[in-house]
């Protein structure tokens, strides 16, 4: 991302960041409660929050150091439950609307959500007076319920004080008027109920909880399933040119693993079981593998050593590791018998049957101003365009124009599926091959929902994924 889109995009989510902790604080504390110390607890926390949150994201492009970036991850979790917060009590909102509609359309009383998320009983009486009055010829005004809501309290109480005027026709066809309050003007008629604000009060504070729960519950289930082990999906793809010896031949798929702050040793030595179970006979890590410096996460990321299969572990980079060094986790990774694959390709099998291996460098690393990114034609340099052929490539962009070079699948990963609800949708929304298997006639692509989680440690709809392919020839 470039200076004047980061700019761009700091501003938008700085605004929509302030918009919705004001809109937080009005639900939560404004309108539940009228104690002074109460909104000031609220008005704070939600201040810092939304500063945490507005700077999270410049600090972690600025300072990338694997400290503030703990801090960020925590402050995500925050944003991920923020979200399902604003989400719940628009529904909830839309519930109590409804139901109001509802009770009006049986004349009953009915609460009407005011401005700031606060609520007032109506009649619905008042509001058939004047279909009732028109019906015989003679005029009537009402008080609406946008009149009721643009009011305020003053005026509520105002309108309460004033009795109704009502038009009567007399049998013999004259018109009798019924006496007015003292106060109210001739042409007044009738007005709405008072504002009954302990019920406002009541179903404020019930919203705000039942928000408050449900988001809690949202994000713990969120928490759950990102820090539980992967999920396996298996995978059967018909491979163009496979050797039938090959046929059946099985690689394991891990994508954007984002070993960081969070996911440390404990989380990659139980991933290293769940992988070595399936006995695969190749293992492929298509980039973002980690969010640190090699000194403070080689530890945890050394687990990959004890993975074991037939052909070994191949790994291609992805934009996060140019964030912490390509080079230097290049490095480190052969040493942990991990090979790099850098726009370069090798024969997976022996002379009887065998089929290409290529492996490009992240897509977005040459926009991102590196020297060294994605480059097909130099991983494919000298290569039979007739052999089969699996390109491990992190994201899913160059897809179609790989498979018109010859690539029989191509593994990707980078979308994360979106990770968490709302996010699914506009992921789908965004990238054309999101998540799952894709065909292109005769080619294939893998996009994993990634296997471990990056920003906010939520997984709502998108679990996380160890991908089994099976290659048929």
């Amino acid at each position: 991302m470039d200076t004047a889109r980061f700019i761009l995009f700091a501003i938008v989510t700085g605004i929509a960041t302030v918009a919705v902790h004001v809109y937080l604080y009005r639900r939560l504390f404004a309108a539940t409660s009228e104690h002074r110390a109460w909104r000031r607890v609220g008005m704070s926390v939600m201040t810092v929050l939304g500063t945490l949150l507005v700077l999270s994201w410049s600090v972690t492009r600025f300072l990338p150091m694997d400290a503030t970036f703990a801090v960020a991850t925590g402050v995500w979790t925050w944003m991920g439950m923020a979200i399902y917060l604003l989400l719940a009590l628009e529904v909830l909102g839309a519930v109590r609307k409804v139901a109001a509609r509802m009770q009006r359309s049986r004349g009953e009383p009915a609460v009407v959500e005011l401005r700031g998320g606060e609520t007032a009983s109506v009649s619905h009486r008042s509001t058939q007076a004047g279909s009732t009055l028109a019906a015989t010829g003679t005029e009537s005004v009402s008080v609406t319920q946008e009149a009721l809501a643009t009011s305020g309290h003053g005026a509520a109480t105002t309108h309460a004080e004033a009795a109704p005027v009502a038009m009567a026709e007399k049998p013999g066809g004259a018109m009798s008027e019924a006496p007015a309050a003292a106060g109210s003007s001739g042409a007044m008629p009738a007005a709405s109920a008072p504002v009954d604000v302990e019920r406002r009060r009541f179903l404020a504070r019930a919203t705000a909880g039942g928000a408050a729960l449900a988001a809690g519950g949202v994000t713990g289930f969120g928490m759950w399933s990102a820090f539980h082990p992967p999920v396996v999906n298996e995978v059967a793809v018909k491979l163009p040119g496979l050797p039938k010896a090959l046929d059946g031949f099985s690689i394991v798929h891990l994508s954007d693993i984002h070993v960081g702050p969070v996911i440390r040793r404990r989380f990659m030595d139980e991933l290293v079981r769940r992988c070595n179970a399936l006995r695969p006979d190749l293992v492929c890590i298509t980039g973002d593998l980690v969010d640190g410096h090699v000194a403070s996460l080689a530890p945890a990321v050394s687990a990959l050593s004890e993975l074991k299969s037939r052909h070994g572990t191949y790994f291609v980079t992805g934009n996060h590791e140019y964030y912490w060094s390509d080079a230097a986790w290049a490095e480190a990774l052969e040493r942990m018998d991990v090979h790099v694959l850098r726009n370069r390709h090798v024969r997976i099998g022996d002379t009887a049957a065998s089929f290409d291996l290529v492996g490009v460098d992240d897509w977005s690393a040459g926009k991102m101003g590196f020297s060294q990114g994605y480059d097909l034609a130099a991983a494919t340099a000298g290569r039979d365009s007739e052999r089969a052929s699996v390109l491990l490539a992190h994201q899913p962009s160059n897809w179609k124009v790989a498979a018109r070079e010859g690539m029989g699948l191509q593994l990707s990963g980078h979308t994360h599926g979106g990770q968490f609800f709302p996010f699914t949708l506009a992921v789908s929304a965004i990238w054309e091959h999101d998540a799952g298997l894709f065909h292109e006639g005769d080619r294939h692509l893998y996009v994993s929902r990634g296997t471990g989680f990056w920003g906010p440690p939520l997984r709502v709809g998108a679990p996380p994924e160890i991908v089994w392919v099976t290659l048929l020839a």
